[in-house]
């Protein structure tokens, strides 16, 4: 009895025993297989750690390289052209151009023409900095392969509250002149500038001085009379122009100005004329006065401008009088004015440009442009009978984007002296960049 009690006792025990250990069974695994997979884990996140710090290495490194690029290379900006600036801001070059096709076509009267296409301008500009020093180089191929194409070639450096330019520029003098040829209302300028009055002077070899400061300007330059292709001459001459604008807002500009300038001739001077194309380009021309450069004589001018832009309105107008000395006899007095206006008819406006006193062509966003032109131009000699010539234009330009117009002129002529009134009808495609 006893024994079946003790094997009884004894079978119970372990029966209790392999229960437990088989009720611990499973949740042993479930530890282990927990523990196995947190190893697993920590192994991912030390990875990952390792990758991070490798990461962070090199985005450091990266970023270490991109500041040195950036103090160490060159900024190129291709907006509206090319522009390159070095990494010191020491230097800086951009490349531009213009391309002026012309053609005209005559309503002949008593002179003789002939309709014809031509490039006005073929143009290619260089122009930056270096070292402070501003330059500019500017070939027109449509006037010259060598020094006959020479338009602005200078040096310049800012300086006493405004800019010194040495080389070949156009003197300070008569507003429309002054104006670039991007930027002019008409195909041609009027009498009042080197189209008329300075005849063949446009650009000069001298030291010119131009301070500006928002509303006003003052400039004045000295120069040999000769441009860069002219023969060698002792002749200079001098010119002043002061501008002021008592209004100019984003869409309000009223400008006024003045101007004088002074040409001696002297030993190898050429002959100073003051000749205009009555019909347009291309024309019948009539030569109003001269002074000769053998006389030593002078030509002396003075000018006076008024303009304003009042919205999408804009009108522009000079009168100037200049006497040409005379070897024998009274010196000749020549006078000549014109008045201009434009309107664009489908909304934009003409700003000013304060740091030269002048007016740029208006902005052209998401659409195009229509202005709507005229101009009457007139001068004539005081002292000869009969000797002036006038002109009317009426126009329209279409401005397609910045850096293409489309531009057409009718020009009637009236000369005075041979009863002549050649008409003329000229279109021009205008691209610059």
């Amino acid at each position: 009895m006893r024994h079946s009690i003790l094997a009884a006792s004894v079978a119970l025990a372990v029966a209790s025993v392999s229960f437990a250990a088989a009720a611990q069974s499973p949740r042993d695994a479930e530890v282990a297989a927990l523990r196995a997979q947190l190893a697993e884990l920590q192994a991912k996140v030390d990875a990952l750690e390792v990758r991070t710090d490798a990461q962070s290495d090199i985005n450091i490194g990266t970023q270490e390289s991109l500041d040195k690029m950036a103090t160490t290379m060159p900024v190129v900006d291709t907006k509206g052209g090319l522009k390159v600036i070095s990494a010191d801001k020491q230097f800086e070059f951009s490349a531009g151009g213009r391309l002026h096709f012309d053609a005209y076509a005559f309503d002949r009267d008593q002179a003789s023409t002939t309709g014809t296409t031509e490039f006005r301008r073929a143009r290619i500009t260089l122009q930056g900095k270096a070292y402070g020093w501003d330059y500019k180089f500017e070939q027109d191929f449509a006037a010259g392969s060598g020094l006959d194409g020479f338009r602005d070639v200078y040096i310049a450096k800012s300086a006493l509250g405004g800019k010194f330019t040495i080389g070949h520029f156009k003197p300070y003098r008569s507003m429309e002149e002054l104006t670039s040829s991007n930027e002019i209302l008409m195909m041609e300028r009027p009498f009042a500038s080197a189209t008329g009055l300075f005849n063949g002077r446009q650009f000069q070899q001298g030291v010119g001085y131009l301070r500006a400061d928002g509303n006003y300007t003052a400039g004045l330059s000295v120069f040999n009379l000769r441009s860069a292709s002219g023969s060698r001459n002792e002749g200079v001459g001098a010119a002043g122009r002061v501008t002021f604008a008592p209004i100019n807002t984003a869409d309000s500009t009223l400008h006024f100005g003045g101007w004088v300038s002074q040409e001696n001739l002297n030993q190898g001077s050429a002959d100073f004329s003051a000749s205009a194309n009555y019909a347009g380009r291309r024309g019948p021309s009539q030569t109003i006065a001269t002074t000769t450069g053998a006389s030593r004589n002078q030509v002396t001018a003075v000018g006076v401008e008024a303009a304003g832009s009042f919205g999408p309105l804009f009108f522009q107008g000079e009168y100037a009088n200049a006497t040409f000395g005379q070897p024998v006899g009274p010196d000749q007095d020549v006078a000549t004015w014109y008045v201009q206006g434009s309107w664009l008819l489908n909304g934009g406006h003409k700003a000013y440009k304060p740091g030269n006193g002048i007016f740029a062509s208006p902005k052209v966003a998401d659409r195009g442009l229509w202005e709507l032109t005229a101009r009457y131009d007139t001068i004539e000699n005081k002292d000869v009978r009969n000797m002036d010539v006038s002109s009317w234009i009426v126009g329209m330009n279409y401005y397609v984007n910045p850096n293409l117009r489309f531009m057409f002129n009718y020009t009637k002529g009236d000369n005075t002296l041979t009863g002549d009134e050649t008409g003329q009808y000229a279109l021009r495609t205008q691209f610059a960049f």
